[in-house]
């Protein structure tokens, strides 16, 4: 009785994507201007070309409360919910609020994983260092969601909603 689960995973991550791709033009009139100072926004996948692996920091705190709630706007509006739960606590997809960070919990790589989406990031040479129930692969994110500075406010509302270890919060070694 595989087949029906599959159809319903597949049918849920297709709506998702179909809903983000009809809102992101919403997206980018409703989101919040680039950090002050920062001219250069870059779509997602142009920011994690042209950035060396292991330097993409995220600009942004999750103690700024308007980052966050900017963050989780764009958390909903990119459907991200439709896979990881309207919190990010899971869904079909794993849970984002946990110590278990599957490719690792570093800027860098969360950024390049929303980006490029699992397939890729390991065609790239980054491995699953954890486990969690997924279903699906990520899918790549970088061409739906509009802005680097989108992306970094929706990791902010990720980490402000991390509810595990303190110590593993950006990554444990290991998993």
């Amino acid at each position: 009785m595989r087949k029906p689960t599959l159809i319903v995973c597949a049918t849920a991550i297709i709506a998702s994507l179909l809903v983000a791709a009809r809102v992101v033009g919403a997206v980018s009139d409703a989101a919040p201007a680039a950090p002050s100072g920062s001219k250069d926004t870059m779509t997602p996948e142009q920011r994690a070309d042209s950035t060396p692996q292991g330097k993409l920091k995220n600009p942004y705190k999750d103690t700024d409360a308007a980052v966050v709630q900017a963050g989780n706007q764009l958390f909903m509006s990119y459907a991200c919910s439709g896979c990881h739960g309207g919190t990010g606590g899971g869904g079909m997809c794993p849970p984002l609020t946990n110590d278990i960070w599957v490719y690792g919990g570093d800027d860098d790589t969360l950024f390049r994983l929303v980006t490029y989406g699992s397939q890729v990031l390991q065609s790239k040479g980054y491995s699953r260092i954890g486990q969690e129930n997924v279903v699906a692969p990520m899918p790549p994110m970088g061409t739906i969601v509009k802005t680097d500075d989108d992306l970094w406010k929706i990791i902010t509302f990720i980490r402000a909603n991390y509810h595990g270890s303190p110590q593993c919060k950006f990554g444990c070694s290991g998993g």
